[in-house]
């Protein structure tokens, strides 16, 4: 907060004894909007296409996925709803959670991997 008192001293927002220049607000102004535009750019802009990308990741699953949840937990999903997902964690130990609190996919279902394989070797990777 101490900050932005000092910008605005330092512009002269706060006309000093005897000075009669007056124009404090408009050598303020683009003060302000550069400060506004560090912010978007370097904190809002960042922080949106994260929470994009995870949009994506969330609506991307699938049943046989194999993802890690908020806990730590490691588990196939097998069964998928618009809220819910329901994981196998162990042979015939099943939870549901919500879609929410699973944190990345960590690998996907057989036919996609065979697909991507199948890629890579064509391309001679």
């Amino acid at each position: 907060m101490k900050w932005i008192l000092y910008l605005a001293a330092s512009s002269g927002m706060f006309p000093q004894q005897g000075d009669q220049s007056g124009g404090g607000l408009m050598s303020f102004l683009p003060v302000m909007i550069g400060i506004a535009a560090l912010y978007y750019f370097l904190l809002h802009m960042p922080q949106k296409k994260k929470q994009q990308e995870r949009q994506k990741m969330l609506e991307a699953m699938k049943k046989g996925d194999e993802v890690m949840t908020t806990g730590g937990i490691l588990g196939a999903i097998t069964g998928i709803t618009d809220k819910i997902v329901t994981l196998e964690i162990a042979p015939k130990v099943r939870i549901r959670m919500a879609k929410a609190h699973v944190t990345e996919v960590v690998s996907k279902t057989g036919a996609e991997e065979t697909s991507e394989k199948k890629s890579k070797t064509e391309n001679g990777s």
